[in-house]
């Protein structure tokens, strides 16, 4: 499998799977590369399923999968 997420030299970092980009685009509080796993986990599990990975697929599951994690969070707490 190729690298999904590269580090330039001015510290950017740069997405090259589409999925992981348009996630990543929607997800701003979540770090890169917790994205670009989460997109090559889904990517593998339905490939180990049996189920063709297609773009769309992957992405909409990686989506609820990113959705919970952000939902999980503990909610920021309230000055006294």
């Amino acid at each position: 499998m190729s690298a999904l997420v590269t580090h330039l030299a001015d510290g950017a970092t740069k997405l090259h799977d589409p999925v992981s980009a348009r996630l990543a685009d929607e997800f701003l509080t979540v770090p890169l590369g917790t994205v670009s796993r989460c997109v090559a986990d889904v990517r593998a599990c339905a490939e180990h399923l049996g189920i063709d990975a297609t773009p769309e697929v992957v992405e909409r599951v990686a989506r609820e999968h990113l959705l919970a994690l952000v939902n999980s969070a503990p909610p920021p707490r309230s000055p006294r």
